[in-house]
């Protein structure tokens, strides 16, 4: 069947947005500024991951995870040279928004530089015969894309909600004077959910790039699809940004039932412009902080 042919495709491409917009809604959430460089984080993720496994000749599971180390650390670095020193000159969210694209640009043309505008492949692995599931195919590299994004999202909600860590940027986003006065650094604890939200999104990139190729402006893409689920459900809301994120494949891969295939990206605006006029604070209606 059609129908579910294409709801087994909107699982797929929502389970990639979801990833993108848990660690962009994990940052926002604590820092409270749009970080549109969070896309161009998964395009750094897949190039390190195409030198690790292709050029390196790591394997494979190493090279994925030295690829999240790496989109870590990458995250840190951001908040520690640009956004760190902003905040301490009071910039406002204005000034970090265009610092952000700002990174998005830089790092896509460093990329650009590094390794040339040809697109690369990375072959690890073949292509295999889809699986018929309720009358839809579907192949066991997408399922197992589908099951790691489930699995990572669960971990995150559970190390927010009942770790120590978690409980801080809970804290944090919530009320950032608040939980200075109770003893917390709120600096700290907004790096690391930097380097949390960008090792999300190192774990995206190696999702991403098993099925697709890597080209320097594919996270310009993936940002505005994970910013708009994350509008959708709840900027500031985790389980928000996952149901917003599945919410949107789904509605793309059913409009281009009626629709040329090209006006998916014309859906996902359309369907962004709706929650902004009509709900803006999401589907779950949260207004800030990271909540359950």
């Amino acid at each position: 069947m059609i129908a579910v042919q294409l709801f087994v495709n909107g699982l797929i491409a929502g389970s990639i947005y979801a990833l993108v917009a848990s660690g962009f809604s994990l940052i926002y959430a604590t820092n409270r500024f749009v970080h549109f460089a969070h896309g161009t984080t998964v395009t750094v993720g897949a190039y390190m991951l195409f030198t690790f496994f292709s050029l390196l000749g790591l394997n494979f599971f190493i090279a994925a995870f030295c690829t999240v180390v790496s989109t870590g650390l990458l995250g840190l670095l951001m908040f520690l040279l640009i956004y760190r020193p902003l905040k301490q000159r009071k910039s406002s969210n204005a000034i970090l928004l265009v610092a952000s694209i700002g990174l998005m640009i830089f790092l896509e043309n460093l990329m650009l530089l590094l390794f040339g505008a040809d697109v690369k492949t990375l072959a690890y692995i073949p292509v295999r015969k889809g699986i018929e599931l309720w009358g839809a195919i579907i192949t066991p590299l997408q399922i197992v894309i589908i099951a790691t994004a489930l699995l990572l999202l669960c971990f995150v909600w559970i190390f927010t909600k009942y770790t120590k860590l978690g409980k801080a940027m809970r804290a944090v986003a919530d009320n950032e004077e608040l939980a200075e006065i109770m003893g917390l650094n709120a600096r700290a604890v907004q790096a690391k959910s930097f380097v949390l939200g960008s090792g999300i999104a190192g774990l995206a990139s190696v999702l991403v790039v098993l099925e697709q190729n890597i080209e320097p402006v594919m996270g310009t893409g993936l940002i505005i699809k994970g910013f708009t689920g994350a509008i959708i459900g709840g900027i500031s809301s985790l389980p928000g940004a996952v149901l917003g994120s599945y919410l949107l494949g789904i509605v793309e891969n059913f409009g281009i039932w009626w629709l040329p295939s090209g006006y998916k990206d014309a859906i996902a605006f359309v369907l962004l412009f709706l929650f902004l006029l009509v709900r803006p604070s999401g589907i779950l209606g949260i207004s800030k902080g990271i909540k359950e």
